[in-house]
């Protein structure tokens, strides 16, 4: 009796997976771009403009492009990597902040929701990259980056509006309006990025 070849879940390797095959498949190769996906987080955390209550970074830049090139798996786990780096209190946060926690009040970080939903939106990325192959085109990129910021918002805004009792145009004024326009810079980057670094290893 012929057996029929059974269709992979994720159809489309990972940026990293094909850059590295075969060795890329080993754990010790898994285990380092986890962490260095953590690290180029952080590193990008730094890069920040001190903005009240939620500042403007390159960290949402950083956390989709770490999702479209690990995957889904990898990608969640270099995010959960980097929030436990600041939850046991390394400088990992915008502006060399650490702990999620306020030391202030007590209560979470103005960021938290958005820090959780920097796990979600890399896992989202990473799915529609390996599912449908999105970071292969600018078009399917931008719209990969899109949905990752919109995961984003979805899990910061809430928190924030409990945290300050913020609602309508003032919650948006506190955390979203004002990075409108970088996320929309940050999206066209991405755009660029990830369907060039694929075009050169076709070339490779």
């Amino acid at each position: 009796m012929t057996q029929l070849p059974t269709r992979s879940a994720n159809p489309f390797p990972t940026l990293a997976s094909a850059t590295l095959r075969p060795a890329g498949s080993s754990t010790t190769a898994r285990v380092l771009l986890v962490l260095g996906g953590a690290a180029f987080v952080a590193l990008c955390a730094q890069i920040s403009i001190p903005l009240q209550p939620v500042p403007i970074t390159l960290q949402s830049l950083a956390v989709l492009l770490v999702g479209a090139a690990l995957g889904a798996r990898k990608g969640a786990a270099a995010l959960t990597t980097y929030l436990a780096a600041g939850a046991v209190g390394l400088p990992v946060f915008a502006g060399g902040g650490h702990f999620l926690v306020s030391a202030k009040t007590g209560g979470l970080t103005p960021t938290f929701g958005y820090l959780i939903g920097f796990i979600l939106a890399a896992g989202l990325v990473g799915w529609l990259c390996q599912r449908f192959g999105a970071d292969r085109t600018p078009w399917g990129t931008a719209l990969a980056m899109l949905a990752g910021n919109i995961v984003i918002y979805a899990a910061g805004l809430p928190v924030l509006a409990a945290l300050f009792g913020l609602s309508g145009q003032a919650l948006l004024t506190a955390g979203l309006t004002p990075f409108l326009i970088g996320d929309a810079l940050k999206l066209a980057l991405a755009a660029a990025l990830l369907p060039g670094a694929w075009a050169l290893l076709r070339r490779r």
